[in-house]
């Protein structure tokens, strides 16, 4: 790997601003234009941080749910299977 870095262009980096935008709920919402790239990475790193809490919490339920289940029920292999997946 080279020690160099390949720059990109003013142009590309506004692409890449423009592409990240699109993915953000809130920005698709707001849909106010252009918005500084520092508050476009603050917001990105924020929507990540809720997306963790909430798969945390799906993980929880799930295993809540899991651990109520008779381990030969039709939804309990369901689930097995869908984890396997």
């Amino acid at each position: 790997m080279s020690s160099r870095r390949s720059r990109i262009s003013e142009e590309e980096m506004d692409e890449l601003i423009a592409k990240l935008q699109s993915l953000l709920p809130e920005s698709r919402r707001r849909n106010a234009g252009r918005v500084s790239s520092a508050k476009l990475l603050k917001e990105t790193c924020s929507y990540i941080k809720s997306l963790h809490r909430e798969v945390n919490d799906l993980s929880d339920r799930l295993s809540d749910l899991i651990s109520t289940m008779d381990s030969n029920s039709a939804q309990a292999e369901i689930i097995r299977g869908l984890l396997r997946s």
